[in-house]
């Protein structure tokens, strides 16, 4: 199989892939094929062998993917805007608390999104799956379909984070999916999309299409279908170092506070992690279908296929229960691997990438300039095999408190709380605070930092180099230099946006 070297769309005009079909050599664009998984952590996707064997081992992984905020509508709206929280406004997944879908929609933000723009550029585009968490409360009707999709398949009631009884806005007709085992919610899912790709390729040969999918697990309950359940029996949570953390007296008081989960916490930690990797086999078995699709329509070759989730999860890390929402690796580095054409099989890239680069990203391979006010920047160089220069030394995360309770899901249970999750309960949870992440060698010390400074004026700073495990707080022995650097440039990256943020995360202040 030959594999080119393209970058933008003119490249693909005229040209023909080995083995490729007439309807690929009419495309003058590379398709897209976004997969967006929901609270899928590193370890447990780097434990399934399939995932790996069909992205991992074909295409390239970015081990330093990370999410600027981990939860799960703010994380959404900055992949569809490639924007941070602080200049998209939303920070939580619900409306009483300034965020979810209708406030998403109350902004207008959806008027420009990756979708309206590679529409506006020819592609046909497809939704399958989950959306913004409240959707679709707040919109003009149940029915609602978000501007730039011509193909729309996403739950508008009943429980779909359970994958069955759930009702779903199919291009502007609610559809009831029932407790058979036909309704599984991944394989509905997995089935729309592929036909989708079949409809596309057959009668818009001239066209290429984009499709985000995003299957809801493995988000608790993390229910995986019938012939994958209790597959892993006995299967335990990693027992790193931080989990059920012996010493907290360098945390934060809401970390400090916490007394030591009990064996029954343990339990329950356990059974949903087993969960959690059974339920994710059935998001193996729809990259599986979406590649058997992709090659039988003879399209393979000039498809993006971008695998990747909306925030990592921990689960006992620091005496915490599963949940997200937190500065700590667990919860920011997500996984992500592209696989497509030119795309250097089983590479790895160590640089920082965002959740926010995929829009920009997806502009690019589309022959589009994104929008000024895009924040993020395109991976692109990196699946040629190139590393750009200049490359972001740092960035910031932020979060907006612990008052994140979903109290939008009393009727239609479209977001379901976290049942362990202390980070999204009114209390106990992460204070406000605004964080970074520097690479070594950039403010004076040769480790990767993990800086997180909280509104009550507590602090936590990592090495984490020598702590990748987050253990101990070095931030009482850190100089009062490194210190007043860090905030620093806290405060050049959590008002700017755009160029200005880029230049911002390349220039450590001196």
């Amino acid at each position: 199989m030959a594999l080119l070297v393209l970058t933008t769309s003119a490249a693909y005009v005229g040209l023909r892939l080995e083995g490729s079909s007439p309807a690929l050599a009419a495309t003058t664009q590379p398709n897209i094929v976004l997969i967006l998984t929901d609270d899928l952590n590193e370890e447990v996707f780097a434990r399934d062998a399939g995932l790996q064997a069909l992205l991992t081992s074909q295409g390239t992984t970015f081990h330093k993917q990370f999410v600027e905020l981990s939860l799960c509508c703010p994380s959404r709206t900055s992949t569809l805007r490639g924007q941070f929280a602080h200049n998209t406004g939303i920070f939580t997944n619900d409306a009483a608390t300034g965020g979810g879908f209708q406030s998403v929609y109350r902004r207008g933000l959806e008027n420009s999104t990756i979708a309206t723009w590679l529409q506006g550029a020819g592609y046909r585009t497809g939704f399958f799956g989950k959306y913004l968490n409240g959707y679709p409360n707040g919109a003009p009707s149940s029915t609602y379909i978000p501007p730039g999709w011509d193909r729309w398949f996403s739950p508008n009631g009943g429980s779909p984070y359970s994958e069955y009884n759930y009702d779903v806005n199919d291009d502007g007709t609610t559809v009831h999916y029932g407790s058979g085992p036909s309704d599984y919610g991944v394989d509905v899912v997995s089935r729309k999309l592929t036909t989708f790709i079949r409809n596309t390729t057959t009668t818009y040969p001239n066209k290429p299409f984009f499709t985000y999918v995003t299957p809801y697990v493995p988000h608790g309950p993390a229910t995986p279908p019938p012939r994958y359940d209790g597959i892993y029996p006995g299967a335990k949570a990693p027992r790193t170092p931080a989990f059920n953390e012996d010493d907290v007296s360098d945390k934060p008081a809401w970390i400090r506070n916490k007394a030591k989960l009990t064996q029954a916490q343990i339990d329950n930690i356990d059974a949903l992690y087993e969960k959690r990797r059974e339920s994710l086999r059935s998001v193996t078995d729809l990259v599986q279908s979406t590649i058997d699709t992709l090659r039988a329509q003879g399209v393979l070759n000039n498809t993006y296929i971008v695998f990747t989730s909306d925030n990592g999860f921990h689960q006992g890390q620091h005496r915490l229960n599963s949940g997200k929402n937190t500065a700590y690796e667990e919860d920011l580095n997500v996984p992500l691997v592209i696989r497509g054409p030119g795309v250097p099989a089983g590479a790895v890239v160590n640089a920082f990438t965002l959740n926010v680069d995929l829009a920009p990203t997806f502009a690019e391979l589309a022959g589009l300039t994104p929008p000024a006010f895009v924040d993020g920047r395109s991976l692109v160089p990196f699946l040629r095999g190139l590393t750009p220069s200049p490359w972001r030394l740092a960035f910031l995360n932020e979060h907006a408190g612990p008052s994140t309770l979903n109290t939008n899901s009393t009727s239609n249970v479209l977001e379901p709380q976290d049942p362990g999750d202390t980070q999204a309960l009114a209390a106990g949870g992460s204070p406000v605070y605004v964080g970074l992440r520097a690479k070594p060698n950039t403010l004076g010390t040769t480790g990767a930092l993990n800086y997180v400074a909280y509104d009550t004026g507590e602090h936590e700073l990592y090495d984490l180099s020598t702590d990748p495990d987050q253990l101990d707080n070095a931030y009482g022995s850190a100089s009062a230099t490194l210190r007043q650097r860090l905030d620093a440039w806290v405060a050049a990256l959590k008002n700017a946006s755009g160029q200005a943020l880029r230049d911002a995360e390349q220039s450590p202040p001196q």
